[in-house]
């Protein structure tokens, strides 16, 4: 499984990285999989532990492992995607960010609603409506539903077979939680009933339904960040 690692032009510590990055990008270890120890690591490519720790200091950057304090370090399940890579939490202007951020899901979302309606398994579409329930009851008993509503969207992002749109995903999601706090959940009733509908579009294998249902979701989303006041 483990190939020794040979000097050369590259530093050590950036070899092992690649050595790992190989592992993981060919399928032997998994998103969420632990990996083996410092120790077992280094024994294994031939290096020193210390090396072992730079390389995975490294890889932590480039969001491909993570470490959990006190079990090890494992791979991300986001595998090399970064949280925020267009440093969005830094635009203090979070109306505008917000109206910028419905631009782009306009452009995309609903096409994934559409996609999502013609390649969904019957297993994925109950995990779609779980989710939408959760989110509903997370509203109606007044608790943050931002988790759940990110889960929703990132799992109608994976039915579509896309291989890219994953990865987009979690920069869009990154929009939910800021809509959630500028709107200041006015759209919570739209909310529950756009998510079902797009639910409902999907289970019928609706493509066109599906997507004027998340249509109609963002443009609830934009309609209640238009209303809110400008920054003095």
């Amino acid at each position: 499984m483990f190939t020794e690692v040979r000097q050369t032009n590259k530093p050590l510590p950036v070899l092992v990285a690649d050595e790992i990055t190989k592992l993981v990008v060919d399928g032997v270890f998994k998103p969420g999989d632990r990996l083996p120890s410092e120790y077992e690591l280094a024994q294994r490519l031939g290096v020193g532990r210390s090396t072992v720790r730079e390389a995975t200091k490294l890889l932590v950057s480039q969001n491909i492992l993570e470490i959990h304090r006190g079990n090890g370090t494992f791979v991300c399940q986001q595998t090399g995607v970064a949280e925020d890579p267009l440093g969005l939490k830094f635009i203090q202007d979070k109306k505008k960010l917000g109206l910028d951020l419905c631009e782009i899901r306009f452009m995309i979302e609903p096409q994934i609603a559409m996609l999502a309606a013609r390649n969904a398994t019957q297993e994925e579409i109950d995990r779609i409506q779980s989710l939408c329930d959760q989110v509903r009851d997370l509203i109606y008993a007044g608790e943050n539903y931002g988790e759940k509503d990110r889960e929703l969207h990132t799992l109608i992002a994976s039915c579509t077979r896309n291989s890219v749109i994953p990865n987009l995903i979690p920069i869009l999601n990154e929009a939910i939680p800021l809509f959630i706090d500028i709107t200041r959940q006015s759209v919570k009733m739209e909310t529950i009933q756009t998510h079902q509908a797009v639910v409902d579009a999907i289970r019928a294998r609706d493509g066109q339904a599906a997507y004027d249902a998340m249509w109609q979701h963002l443009e609830d989303n934009k309609r209640s960040i238009e209303a809110i006041p400008d920054q003095p």
